[in-house]
């Protein structure tokens, strides 16, 4: 069958005849100048009855178009299918975006954390609806999967991960909703590259040594506020520098003594408790008393939270040793510090693993630690606030 030129339907016009396209049953109906509707005339092998399938306008839907949605609807007629009602099951069919901020509206309210709740939607916001968030979910395959995580699974493997994981849960969704016929994240895996094993991260510490000197130089004149309070109490504590910028004064029990952080401002997600030294008590006696909820060590300009970098910072100023050449120390590496010198001092390895905050044992381990070396965590962080602030212990 001969099929139409654009020269013939620019020239067509309202009230002309059909024009055959070149697919069976497929015409162009002009509706004006040079302007038409595509047209699929056929008998529906389901209710024997003739019909008529709309292919779009002419120019906005061209030829070749025209001609390609003929072609699928006669191959879907031939295999018995309605055309018509066939695209009207697949109307329903979500697209990987829609799918996703469903699913997220479904997830949402189970998080705890605001910050992990929009993290969930930004990931794939970021990652994956540039490219694939148009496209029907019943369309993707592993490739397309593999190609988009692909970009970042090595270089942000992390991230990579959790983005491949909430890909996994839509799609399960969208298959159990019968929208798919399997998950294609099921087998993408076997399309990316494997990660090289995990290198623990460095943090550049300083040789602990050193430490005292450095304090005596850095963080003893007063007044000691803000950033240099903070670092000075990070590495009498031995905490992270995020527990140590974040403490309110509510954390704080002057008369026992202690330090409580609660669970959800741990790296691990379970509460500590810190003895604090007789310098880190002083620290705290010299700093205006706040009330419960307000930070112990305010940013001084907003009064907000300090950020890592403010005491990053510091101790590039100070030029601060480290054990890693061409870099200063970090805060977090005053950590490695207390550690090294805990194993100097030979100080049993629970009791310098507790003070961390670092996992011991079992469960039923973990509760016995916390109770029988809480006194022996007190001597250890006594022996190291002295020796950080140059004090002799005898």
């Amino acid at each position: 069958m001969a099929g139409i030129t654009d020269r013939q339907a620019r020239a067509v016009k309202a009230g002309d005849k059909h024009l055959p396209a070149g697919v069976p049953g497929v015409t162009l109906q002009p509706t004006g100048k040079g302007a038409g509707k595509w047209n699929l005339r056929f008998v529906s092998p389901v209710t024997g009855k003739r019909r008529d399938m709309g292919l779009g306008t002419y120019p906005e839907t061209g030829i070749a178009d025209a001609l390609a949605a003929g072609r699928l609807a006669r191959e879907a007629i031939t295999k018995g299918q309605d055309p018509i009602e066939k695209r009207r099951a697949l109307a329903v069919i979500p697209t990987f975006e829609q799918a996703a901020r469903a699913r997220w509206e479904m997830v949402a309210p189970t998080f705890k954390n605001a910050k992990h709740r929009a993290q969930w939607i930004t990931t794939l916001e970021t990652y994956v609806f540039p490219e694939l968030g148009a496209r029907r979910v019943d369309t993707l395959t592993p490739q397309d999967f593999a190609r988009v995580l692909g970009e970042i699974w090595l270089k942000a493997p992390e991230t990579a991960s959790r983005t491949k994981q909430r890909c996994a849960d839509v799609m399960a969704a969208c298959w159990a909703a019968g929208h798919t016929q399997g998950n294609p994240l099921d087998v993408v895996h076997l399309l990316l590259a494997k990660p090289a094993a995990k290198i623990d991260q460095h943090h550049p510490a300083m040789p602990w040594a050193l430490v005292s000197e450095f304090v005596k130089a850095h963080l003893s004149r007063p007044p000691l506020v803000g950033g240099r309070a903070c670092l000075l109490f990070t590495i009498l504590t031995a905490v992270r520098s995020k527990e140590s910028r974040g403490a309110t004064w509510g954390e704080i029990d002057l008369k026992s003594r202690l330090w409580s952080i609660p669970a959800e401002r741990m790296k691990a997600g379970r509460a500590h408790t810190v003895p604090l030294s007789a310098a880190a008590l002083a620290l705290l006696a010299a700093l205006p008393q706040g009330k419960p909820g307000e930070l112990i060590f305010p940013a001084l300009r907003k009064g907000n939270e300090l950020s890592d970098m403010a005491l990053t910072s510091l101790l590039r100023k100070a030029k601060a040793p480290s054990d890693t050449p061409g870099r200063v120390a970090t805060a977090h590496g005053f950590r490695t510090s207390f550690r090294t010198w805990c194993a100097d001092q030979e100080t049993d390895r629970e009791t310098a693993e507790r003070a961390l905050s670092h996992t011991i044992g079992n469960k039923v381990q973990a509760a016995y630690e916390r109770t029988s070396r809480l006194q022996a965590r007190t001597d250890l962080m006594e022996r190291w606030g002295n020796f950080v602030m140059g004090v002799n212990d005898d």
